[in-house]
């Protein structure tokens, strides 16, 4: 599928379903390409919805099926949009560090596909803003879904989450404590105490 060149070929790429829940409409606002007048559209459609899928499938179907609805912040930026938002210091890294990570339509210099979303969650944000420890979202991910990269960020408690063919997993963030949650992946369950009284996975029939 090329990329749309009409209102009703955006349309219908708008009308791909990723999951259950989720269809590519949701992940190709941009308040970027609103404010400045540009589109944000993949030039590589099909490596688009095909990792978008691995994002929704994988990572965001599970948590809304726990923990409610997720709400996406931003997901999906064309090259150009990113490279705008990076010379507008619009809190955007190079293309270079966003391949197979916001820009979901480039492979990153290994030639490997991957797709990140920056999301909140509505269940975690309420307890978090009366003190509840961002870690222990964290670790709760950690411990049952295949993600590659988290970023933790004050603001709702938002956080990039990354889907990757090759998976990092590795855990940042700009809440105190501040930067890398480990060097080396704990063991699954070693940090559980501190998301005691979470909901246990639920992954609901597709």
């Amino acid at each position: 599928m090329r990329s749309p060149q009409s209102v009703n070929a955006l349309e219908n790429l708008g009308r791909v379903r990723l999951s259950k829940s989720f269809f590519m409409r949701d992940f190709l606002y941009s308040e970027i390409a609103n404010f400045y007048g540009i589109p944000n559209l993949p030039d590589d459609t099909d490596l688009a919805v095909n990792v978008g899928a691995e994002l929704c499938q994988h990572l965001l179907e599970p948590l809304q099926d726990t923990f409610g609805r997720v709400a996406v912040r931003s997901a999906y930026r064309s090259s150009t949009v990113n490279q705008l938002g990076n010379e507008k210091k619009h809190n955007c890294g190079s293309n270079e560090s966003n391949f197979s990570g916001h820009i979901w339509d480039k492979r990153d210099s290994e030639g490997n596909k991957g797709a990140m979303a920056c999301i909140v969650i509505p269940w975690f944000t309420d307890k978090y803003e009366v003190g509840a420890d961002w870690r222990s979202l964290a670790y709760w991910i950690h411990d049952h879904l295949p993600y590659s990269q988290l970023q933790f960020f004050p603001k709702l408690c938002a956080f990039n989450i990354g889907w990757h063919q090759k998976p990092t997993r590795s855990i940042y963030s700009y809440i105190e404590p501040k930067g890398m949650l480990f060097r080396d992946p704990p063991e699954f369950g070693q940090h559980s105490s501190l998301y005691a009284g979470f909901p246990q996975l639920s992954q609901r029939d597709a």
